[in-house]
């Protein structure tokens, strides 16, 4: 396939076919998604059908959960394979078993939850036969993306017809302008037959029907379907030249005996500029697919996993073993520099990993003990002993894999004015060549004098000959199929090195028009972890320090399950810098809403806490502790709350923060406020799209005072509050409809706000690292970083612009190029040879192409405060300068400088 005629080929002739019920083709991944009826046919025919439009097509099978295909060495008898069969079936978990013995192939289906790959292949070698994974499909994916077969054909396909083209041009173009260059092309061989003239026809044939064959054979299978195609112009242009050449001296040799007038240069050079074009084009597509390449190519070929004793479970040895064998459960030894094999758990060392590739995080991310990594990234200098909990086709790099590839496959709505155009261009340019030459022809006779053009050239026949070839040379659909195609693989490409995952052309075209952006509270513009925000300690009868008061309050909460006593807990721990506390709880009473009861009994092992002395001067270990709200405290223990203590609470709930008071042995002891904390990069964030245009609301399900205090945090104006998440949706669809044009995102974390995700003209998810699949979002951001989502718009806005620059270049280009062609500029003394025509043509698409890998150096836009309420753009594509200075000015505080500070080596890795 080389331009939108080609992709409309296929889709319209399989759309007629019986059976096939859809079909989405990517002209640059080279893949088809089918949805068809297996009663009618099969994944055979549909490869036949395509087969018979002039393209090559091969199923690609689907990978079946709990389905493996394995490669068997060893088997010499249809015995052994019985043999195989029998005894993998003994195992529980294999459900079906079935062995090709000539391919050697065994085709596995397995219950997951039982057993793994690994498990099979074990049991296969012990019957004394070896067996690895046979998946080609990846591997030839990644040909495909780097067109390795593409560029090897049009290479060589260039160099053969250079071969021949360079000789019949010096025969046509540069000997007769010589002496003895006009004596050695003048020869007479035969009547009206002369040596240059026979020299170039003999070089010309191998250029026509040789390497030019592809061109016949794929122009005759389209219009065999009632389709045109490129390749019908190139053949339409190259066969009218040779043809006349060649009627020009079979007349000359028959008729009158003249020197013929021949252009077989123009049938050579026309397809050595074809070809050399393709094979330009093809090697910049390949870069286009760099991204999704690296990415499919971050999993590590072996890795070390750690053998337990069945019995025990001790370590008792290593062993490396393929990646693709790996398990869940396994536990895998990662060293200084490995990759990471797939998602798991540390579960003893650490290390810091580097997860840009997978996430687009800039910095090394620290992993200790129950931290999750994640499978493709780099480990640094540490060495660390993980549990995997995904692997093969379920890790965040295959689900992200998966997107992108789906992505690229898909068109954006404004591809559909490339392929209306596709279905008409080839008609109409041949109607155009047609009307060239009936119109010179025309208009050589009934001027006079005629044009200058038509008294130096030749023949006025063959002058009008090659303006018509011209026209229908120079004409080029493929580049206006390719300039959203190649953007948009380029593009989404650029995101998933950038942890922006975009699912395709549509969510591109949706983002760059965005007027408004909801952004739900909890866990999008907040951590979505309460924190103690502020404490205060206040007694009349207890001479009490932080230290013992968390430690006592820190105790009495380890028991409890609730969230906001989690978090106490997890603060007093940090305060008094221990693992666990050291404390005896008893009678311990939970009651629902309101708070807890118990005794604590501290032990005498923390340095900093001494015992509560009381007015009495009696001294205990013993606490009676209560916690919970004011009610609680007040109405159902009687417990007295000082004024002071009532005025600070209210002070610290206007602030948005929840209140939870403490009482010790029946007296007041004080309060610990807590709240959701607030992004550093939140205010900067909302900032950065107010100056891109783009209005900012907030929606939560919290009271109005929270959300009030949490919405001036972020200088956010528009609050929706005490909203549920089917009134979230309902917000969403108001304002959309609310003012003409409104186009609405809405950001949240896709766990109980997706139905509005799926209501928003875009909805955007920010997720964990490792769970991507996110149905009802356009865009995943792999990073909780809200800045994440103006660099989304960015990037949005920036891919579109350059689709719609590749539409005007194309647009403009067969705008005055056909005209030029046609002759209309001749009275002004400019016309277009066909070789010209032709080498226009041919690198039309390359420009396209090479427009899009533009993308390649975006980079995130950085936003900072610009100390007078606002933020501003500090950072342009180009970034080390600007960044420096800005690091100078403004600090590396991330409440100043929110960006990215990962700068483009692309140079370095491009060979074109």
């Amino acid at each position: 396939m080389t331009c939108a005629s080609c992709v409309n080929s296929i889709e319209k002739n399989c759309c007629e076919a019986a059976g096939i019920i859809s079909i989405k083709v990517s002209l640059l991944a080279e893949r088809a998604i089918v949805e068809y009826d297996p009663d009618i046919l099969d994944e055979s025919s549909i490869a036949e059908l395509i087969d018979s439009l002039g393209f090559k097509a091969t199923p690609i099978k689907p990978k079946r959960e709990g389905s493996v295909d394995l490669q068997i060495f060893g088997m010499r008898t249809s015995d052994h394979a019985q043999l195989i069969e029998r005894e993998l079936l003994k195992i529980s978990g294999i459900i079906n078993v079935s062995i090709n013995f000539s391919t050697a192939i065994a085709t596995v289906q397995f219950d997951k939850e039982s057993l793994g790959v690994r498990d099979i292949v074990d049991q296969i070698e012990k019957l004394d036969f070896n067996a690895l994974i046979h998946d080609n499909s990846q591997k030839a994916q990644l040909e495909s993306l780097a067109r390795t077969r593409e560029i090897t054909e049009w290479r060589s396909a260039f160099y053969r017809s250079l071969i021949f083209a360079i000789p019949v041009f010096f025969i046509s173009m540069v000997f007769p302008g010589f002496e003895w260059g006009r004596k050695l092309v003048h020869v007479e061989l035969l009547r009206g037959i002369f040596s240059g003239d026979l020299v170039a026809l003999l070089l010309t044939i191998p250029v026509q029907f040789g390497v030019g064959k592809r061109f016949y054979v794929s122009s005759y299978k389209a219009l065999k379907h009632k389709t045109a195609t490129m390749d019908v112009l190139i053949v339409i242009g190259t066969t009218s030249a040779f043809t006349f050449s060649c009627f020009s001296m079979i007349f000359a040799l028959i008729v009158d005996g003249n020197e013929p007038s021949v252009f077989f240069d123009t049938s050579t050079m026309l397809i050595t500029f074809v070809t050399f074009g393709r094979y330009l084009e093809n090697l910049a597509k390949g870069k286009t697919s760099v991204a999704l390449s690296k990415l499919m190519s971050l999993t590590p070929a072996s890795t070390t996993i750690l053998i337990k004793d069945p019995k025990t479970g001790e370590i008792i040895g290593e062993k490396k073993i393929p990646t693709e064998l790996v398990q869940v459960g396994d536990v895998v030894k990662i060293f200084p520099g490995d990759k990471i094999p797939a998602d798991g758990i540390v579960i003893s060392g650490q290390s810091a990993v580097d997860e840009s590739m997978v996430t687009g995080e800039v910095n090394p991310v620290n992993k200790r003990q129950s931290d999750s990594v994640i499978g493709g990234t780099v480990n640094g200098l540490g060495t660390f002993d993980m549990e995997v909990t995904r692997a093969g086709s379920d890790t965040a790099l295959s689900q992200i894999v998966k997107l992108v590839e789906e992505a690229q496959i898909s068109k954006a709505p404004i591809q559909e004015f490339a392929d209306t155009v596709a279905g008409y261009f080839v008609p109409v340019v041949i109607g155009l060549g047609l009307l060239t030459f009936v119109g010179w022809m025309i208009l050589a006779q009934i001027l006079n004098p005629p044009p200058e053009i038509f008294e130096h050239n030749g023949s006025y026949f063959m002058v009008c000959l090659k303006l018509c070839i011209s026209v229908i040379v120079v004409a080029c659909p493929c580049a206006l199929g390719l300039s959203t195609p190649t953007a948009v693989m380029v593009g989404t490409g650029v995101g998933a090195q950038n942890g922006i995952l975009i699912k395709g052309g549509g969510p591109l075209e949706t983002g760059h028009k965005i007027t408004k952006i909801v952004f739900d509270k909890t866990g999008t513009l907040t951590k979505g972890q309460l924190d103690v925000a502020h404490y205060e300690i206040i007694t009349n009868n207890l001479e009490l320090t932080k230290e013992t008061f968390f430690a006592i309050v820190g105790a009495a909460e380890s028991s409890s399950e609730h969230p906001l006593g989690r978090s106490i807990v997890n603060y007093g721990k940090k305060l008094l810098d221990i693992e666990a506390y050291d404390a005896a709880v008893s009678d311990f009473e939970a009651v629902a809403g309101l708070g807890i009861k118990c005794k604590v009994i501290l032990n005498t092992s923390y340095s900093a806490v001494t015992p509560l002395s009381a007015t009495t001067n009696t001294t205990s270990k013993l606490y009676n502790v209560l916690i919970g709200n004011e009610k609680f405290l007040s109405l159902r223990n009687q417990i007295f709350i000082p004024s002071e203590a009532m005025n600070i609470k209210e002070s610290q709930e206007r602030l948005g923060r929840t209140a939870v008071l403490v009482a010790i042995n029946n007296s007041f002891a004080g309060c610990i406020f807590l709240s959701d904390m607030v992004k550093p990069e939140a205010k900067i964030a909302v900032g950065a799209l107010r100056c891109m245009g783009i209005q900012v609301a907030m929606v939560t399900g919290d009271q109005l005072l929270t959300a009030e205090a949490i919405a001036a945090q972020c200088d956010i104006t528009e609050i929706h509050a005490g909203v549920s998440p089917k009134g979230k949706t309902q917000i969403v669809q108001t304002l959309q409809y609310e003012g003409k044009g409104n186009v609405v995102a809405m950001v949240g974390d896709g766990i109980n706000d997706s139905p509005a995700l799926a209501a928003a003209d875009l909805g955007i998810a920010l997720c964990s690292g490792t769970d991507i699949a996110m149905e009802a979002a356009d865009i995943v951001l792999m990073r909780g970083d809200i800045t994440d989502v103006v660099a989304a718009i960015d990037l949005s806005k920036t891919i579109f612009k350059r689709i719609r620059l590749n539409f005007v270049w194309a647009s403009l280009y067969n705008v005055l190029g056909i005209p030029l062609a046609m002759g209309l500029f001749i009275p002004w003394g400019f016309h277009l040879h066909p070789m010209m025509a032709g080498f226009a043509m041919a690198f039309s698409s390359v420009s396209v192409v090479c427009s899009s890998l533009l993308l390649r150096w975006w980079n995130k836009p950085t936003w900072v405060d610009n100390g007078k309420g606002g933020v501003e753009r500090i950072v342009d594509n180009d970034g080390i300068i600007n960044y420096l200075i800005t690091l100078l000015k403004h600090g590396p505080n991330s409440s100043n400088y929110i960006g990215n500070s990962r700068y483009s080596r692309l140079a370095a890795e491009d060979n074109l």
